[in-house]
């Protein structure tokens, strides 16, 4: 038999004055178990109710991650498709740097080799001059030069001293 509260389980006990019959503890058959069942039945619905909770929760991280596998093998997909391209222009970029620096490297070069051209060409007369005299020299037989013209800087006539007669 269901018990109202907890209280009812002890025998009444008679009204303050002389002692009477201590109240103890009913023997029961159905003892604290059966005052239990109407708070589990209570619960029931609720413990249900979140039993379904942790179902959807759990199906809908199932779906969450799935998509998310989905999600992420499609990034890896488009990024390996990607990187062709990618690795195209990177090339084509340092090609054109590449392309650039030679040109640059190229007018510098011809830029020198027109100033060398352009300081050889001044040097042409002087040259000439020298070898001319030396000719001259050679032609009358070391005659001393004439006068008004003297002879260049360190020409003395004679072969130096590394130089062989041919």
């Amino acid at each position: 038999m269901a018990r109202n509260s907890l209280l009812d389980r002890f025998r009444p006990v008679g009204a303050p004055g002389p002692a009477g019959p201590a109240g103890v503890p009913a023997t029961d058959d159905q003892g604290p178990a059966a005052e239990l069942v109407p708070v589990f039945e209570a619960l029931d619905p609720t413990i249900r109710q979140a039993q379904e909770l942790t179902k959807d929760a759990s199906t809908r991280a199932a779906e969450t991650v799935a998509q998310a596998r989905t999600q992420a093998a499609a990034m890896v997909e488009q990024a390996r498709m990607d990187s062709g391209a990618v690795r195209a222009q990177a090339i084509a970029e340092v090609s054109q740097e590449a392309r650039t620096a030679d040109e640059e490297m190229l007018r510098a070069a011809d830029d020198e080799a027109a100033e060398l051209k352009r300081r050889g060409e001044s040097r042409i007369p002087q040259l000439a001059a020298v070898i001319v005299a030396d000719l001259v020299q050679d032609l009358l037989g070391n005659a001393p030069a004439p006068s008004g013209d003297a002879a260049p800087p360190g020409n003395t006539g004679e072969p130096d001293a590394g130089e062989g007669e041919t």
